[in-house]
């Protein structure tokens, strides 16, 4: 089914825009709420975090307005980490948690993510249903004036996140004589990210922690790591930490400024967990985006790397059906099913802060733990048709899949958030490698 709103990560597009409006928000806010609303005596309730960009202030009063009219009683918690607010949903037994947020995009976009009383993401059912509710008339069943939904904005969420991230890290152990730069994108990290590493003894250096709505991501974080590799040169510091703009993900660097990417963090998690025996299963799950390489160190461990089609979601709900405790992404989306219910940027570098106190080793010693198999990834916009449909594309694809056989892979697929394709090749062999990825991408691009 092709879905009208939703996308791999909740609602996302450019703001006040197609399909992210204030009608578009209060219709969802209307149709979650009544989805969620189980009867009963009690009343139901719905928690709203946020990112720091400037269409946050558009985007929530229009939730709330759709929360409200329908009998829900809203708490909002202000700038706080997509985690947080699925912890916070699952803490304060609220039926529904709603995150305001585009990740890693820039200011202009916005989106919207949304949290069971679980704490985990919505099934793609549940999506289907809430869309198949969201073009209703809005007059349909309205709160009578005496049930309308209350608000209520508190300001302990962060505290209570920041004590939970704490609580994940080794009793007893200290960050003490370690010095972290911290990048929190300006987004939405930037208050409770240095103030926990600071309180489990961190040397902090925070940048990327001055948000004025509009630089979101913006030449900081964990898609632009030049500042942070400068500020670990400059401060000769121990590592490095870059967030994205919701904090649910983190790129990290050794002390020599060298990148250490989701599929290394995995790599090092995953030998260190085996040998302390804290894996629940003798294995970890990733996407079809992570490397070559990965998969084969993970299985030289005596391990099974299990693969799902990108996004956190689909690498948890595997986790999940699998009674897995470790998974993630080659972009950094860390889970630990045995802390959160999604991907947590700030837990995931605190649990390789642990590793190097436990070990007292520096980080280039730890991490790098596989070499990567040759990979190219290349982004191509489109405006209007979708260029895979193109037989023209369909044949060259179809071809270079033929030419890669058993010496590499060919992934292509459609972005879940933005009008972009992205064609990855790998292979040992360089040079094939980027002729395969160059001869897809040309083709997209011819089409798009």
């Amino acid at each position: 089914m092709v879905r009208k709103y939703f996308g791999t990560d909740g609602i996302r597009g450019k703001a006040n825009q197609g399909v992210m409006t204030p009608e578009i928000a209060m219709r969802l806010g209307m149709a979650a709420g009544r989805y969620f609303k189980r009867g009963g005596a009690r009343r139901h309730s719905v928690v709203i975090g946020k990112d720091t960009r400037l269409s946050g202030y558009m985007v929530e009063p229009a939730l709330v307005a759709g929360f409200t009219s329908v009998g829900m009683d809203v708490t909002l918690f202000g700038p706080l980490p997509t985690p947080g607010v699925a912890m916070m949903t699952r803490s304060l037994r609220a039926d529904l948690g709603v995150m305001i947020s585009a990740s890693h995009n820039s200011y202009d976009d916005n989106g919207l993510k949304l949290f069971g009383p679980d704490g985990y993401k919505l099934s793609d059912q549940i999506e289907i249903d809430i869309e198949a509710c969201m073009d209703k008339p809005l007059g349909e069943n309205l709160a009578a004036p005496d049930k309308l939904g209350r608000t209520l904005r508190i300001d302990e969420a962060t505290s209570r996140y920041i004590e939970i991230v704490k609580s994940t890290f080794p009793r007893r152990m200290r960050l003490s004589g370690l010095r972290v730069v911290i990048d929190c994108a300006n987004g939405a990290g930037y208050k409770v990210a240095p103030k926990a590493l600071y309180e489990l003894g961190a040397e902090v250096i925070p940048i990327g922690v001055a948000p004025d709505g509009f630089n979101i991501n913006q030449e900081v974080g964990s898609t632009d790591l030049r500042a942070v590799k400068e500020a670990v040169i400059k401060y000769r510091a121990d590592i490095g930490v870059a967030l994205d703009g919701d904090a649910d993900r983190c790129i990290i660097l050794d002390e020599k400024a060298r990148e250490i990417d989701g599929d290394q963090i995995l790599a090092l998690l995953a030998a260190n967990w085996r040998k302390k025996e804290k894996l629940t299963k003798a294995g970890l799950v990733t996407t079809i985006m992570s490397n070559l390489g990965l998969e084969r160190y993970v299985e030289s461990l005596g391990l099974t790397l299990h693969r799902t089609k990108v996004g956190d979601r689909y690498v948890v709900e595997k986790m999940r059906a699998d009674g897995l405790n470790l998974g993630g992404e080659q972009s950094g989306h860390i889970i630990f099913s045995d802390f959160s219910t999604t991907g947590d940027g700030l837990i995931a570098a605190l649990q390789i802060l642990a590793i190097m106190v436990e070990q007292d080793k520096p980080l280039s010693d730890l991490a790098h733990a596989f070499v990567p198999v040759p990979q190219k990834l290349i982004n191509i916009r489109y405006r209007h048709k979708d260029p895979l449909q193109n037989e023209t594309v369909k044949s060259v694809i179809e071809r270079t899949k033929q030419d890669l056989g058993k010496k590499g892979r060919l992934v292509i697929r459609k972005s879940g958030t933005e009008p972009l394709i992205r064609v990855m090749a790998e292979a040992e062999d360089p040079a094939l490698m980027r002729d395969a990825v160059e001869k897809v991408a040309d083709a997209v691009r011819k089409a798009s």
